[in-house]
């Protein structure tokens, strides 16, 4: 499991997503990609699922005009302690090789107008040799991202019931898959911000098919 500080959290969330919504609000803790950020997609709840929408990537006579990487993201709002912990568990049905299905944590995430930020730890839901775990930092404007770290492999893909973990403290990210660390990286452009959850873009109709069935976090001042 993840080292954790001694002390109390200054702020924690968790959920379990038990509201339908479009996008996921909870009482208004989420900002979504569409909804607040507008160039990227929203996330959804239902039936104690949360995933993300289909994306505008999915319609390929608009595929020029909208650019790529439009991943449905949801930050929490508000301040939160800069070092963050957060644990998610996998809901993963009818893998495939088709699409790049990934189940994204966010990390230090901030989400503003035509302005995204942060980092997320991803895995891809397929116990392959093409699954794959990586670190990514996002800059700001949408396909303006930093991979930090990528590993490649069957162990590094997750599946239905599989929990993931991802941290930073300070400099260091580091992402888990049932309480073993898989990946890890530093990186100091962003020393704030709000966790959050993630999916990949153009999934086609297969975004219903992989998400989490719960999310929690705890964050700490540095």
């Amino acid at each position: 499991m993840m080292d954790r500080p001694t002390g109390p959290p200054v702020r924690s969330y968790r959920t379990s997503f038990q509201t339908d919504e479009d996008p996921i609000s909870e009482g208004g803790i989420w900002l979504n990609g569409r909804t607040d950020g507008i160039d990227w997609a929203d996330v959804i709840t239902r039936n104690g699922v949360v995933y993300g929408a289909v994306t505008r990537m999915a319609v390929a006579e608009r595929r020029v005009e909208q650019g790529d990487y439009d991943d449905p993201s949801a930050v929490l709002a508000g301040a939160w302690g800069p070092d963050q912990y957060a644990r998610a568990e996998v809901f993963s049905r009818n893998p495939t090789d088709e699409y790049f299905q990934e189940v994204e944590i966010r990390l230090r995430s901030t989400m503003e107008p035509h302005s995204c930020t942060g980092y997320e730890v991803f895995f891809r839901c397929l116990k392959t040799e093409d699954g794959y775990a990586e670190i990514v930092r996002w800059n700001g404007k949408i396909g303006d991202f930093t991979s930090l770290a990528k590993l490649t492999g069957p162990q590094y893909g997750v599946e239905d019931g599989d929990v993931i973990e991802a941290s930073i403290a300070g400099h260091v990210i580091k992402g888990y898959v049932n309480g073993v660390e898989m990946i890890s990286a530093t990186d100091d452009a962003f020393g704030q911000g709000g966790p959050g959850v993630g999916f990949n873009f153009f999934v086609g109709d297969t975004n219903v098919d992989h998400g989490f069935r719960s999310f929690e976090v705890d964050t700490y001042d540095g």
